[in-house]
């Protein structure tokens, strides 16, 4: 059974930093493209960051270039997502993603991913 579980959200102040964390369980992690989105109120769920499967080359939506990294740990099963300088506009329930195994496409829309968390919420005070 595939499980993505993430953790590490909360209510900080513009300007802090959070790590997310997202736990791979049940599929072959070091083989898939991992990726983080995210969902405001009101709003589809949009694209942050992927890191690739092969060499790990990541990449970054405009509004978080910069601010936010992602990272992976293939031996522990485990995707990172460091935000720092953190806006109130990056309010929103984060989800960690789990692509097909050894897929080659952008992995930057939601339907390129097979598996989802169940999101943890990051909320940003002005």
């Amino acid at each position: 059974q595939v499980q993505l579980v993430e953790s590490g959200g909360g209510l900080v102040q513009a300007g802090d930093s959070l790590r997310l964390s997202c736990a791979a369980s049940g599929l072959s992690f070091s083989s898939r493209t991992m990726g983080w989105f995210r969902q405001a109120p009101g709003k589809e769920r949009e694209f942050v960051a992927r890191i690739k499967w092969s060499g790990g080359g990541t990449y970054y939506t405009d509004s978080v270039e910069g601010r936010f990294t992602i990272s992976r740990d293939n031996a522990k099963s485990l995707v990172y997502l460091q935000m720092n300088s953190l806006k109130p506009e990056d309010t929103a329930v984060y989800y960690c993603a789990a692509q097909n195994p050894y897929r080659s496409d952008t992995g930057t829309y939601p339907t390129q991913y097979a598996y989802w968390g169940q999101g943890t919420q990051v909320a940003v005070s002005a």
